[in-house]
This record gives structure tokens, sequence and C-alpha cells, in this order.
């Protein structure tokens, strides 16, 4: 049904879940992975406050080495068989990166992760799951923490 598989991964705690989920994915449907990471180039706002909890969690998945990570998933992906390229960009715009990437890669299914901020969290930070729903043409599949 589907055969390649674009999952965006970004360092964070939900990662490897995200990782093993879509290789056992993949295994069952003798698909193929294309592991994403997109690097966000958003601003850091600069306050007297104590920043947000989410806006050091931000800081912290972009100084993760997306090499690493990408290695990392590939190592997993060969060590069960499936084939795995990776894509990564540096880009203010992490959802379009994503949909751009799912259509010149050829992928016929996104699978990713929600991390359920809330309305209020989304409000603030809004959500790259909702954007690319909005936004894709291609099944989603959405995994929850």
């Amino acid at each position: 049904m589907f055969k390649r598989i674009l999952v965006p991964v970004d360092g964070s705690e939900w990662s490897d879940r995200t990782i093993n989920a879509s290789i056992e994915l993949a295994q069952q449907m003798g698909a193929s992975i294309t592991g994403f990471v997109a690097v966000s180039l958003l601003p850091v706002r600069v306050t007297a406050a104590q920043p947000l909890e989410d806006e050091v969690e931000q800081r912290d998945r972009v100084a993760i080495e997306p090499d690493d990570l990408l290695t990392h998933f590939e190592v997993c992906a060969q060590a069960s068989g499936v084939a795995f390229r990776a894509h990564q960009v540096d880009t203010p715009k992490c959802d379009q990166e994503i949909l751009e990437a799912a259509q010149s890669c050829g992928c016929d299914l996104i699978l990713m992760i929600t991390l359920g901020r809330g309305a209020f969290g989304e409000f603030l930070f809004g959500s790259q799951t909702k954007a690319i729903l909005a936004g894709c043409k291609l099944p989603l599949l959405i995994l929850q923490p």
C-alpha cells in the first residue's frame, strides 16, 4: 500500500518512539523510510523574564546535531532491514519543508508525533502537526506520546 514513508524527527524525547514505530510500520508494509530533520531558524525571543519551557526545549533541539540524529535513525532502520535515506534542511518554516520534502522524495505517507501541548500551548507556539494536516495532500499518520 505505502512504499515510501517520510518521518520527521526533531531530537526530542519522543524521537525514539517515532523512529521505532516508523521502522515497525515500514517492515510490515515493505516500505522504505526517508528520515527528515528540519532545523528551525526561528529567532529566540529575548525577554527579561525566564524563558518559557517550550522555548528552552526548542533551543535544545536546535543544538542537537541533525547528522547524529539521522545517523542514529539510519542505523536503527538498517539493523531492522528497512531501506533508509536522510533529508535535512535549515528553515524558518518547518511545516512547509516537511510537505515539500514528502513531495520531492516521492513519499506516499507522512508519519509524525504530536506533542499535545493543549489549546494554550498551541496558541502560543502553534502546532506543526496541525499545519501539516491542513496543507497535506498525502495520508498523515499521527502518533501521540
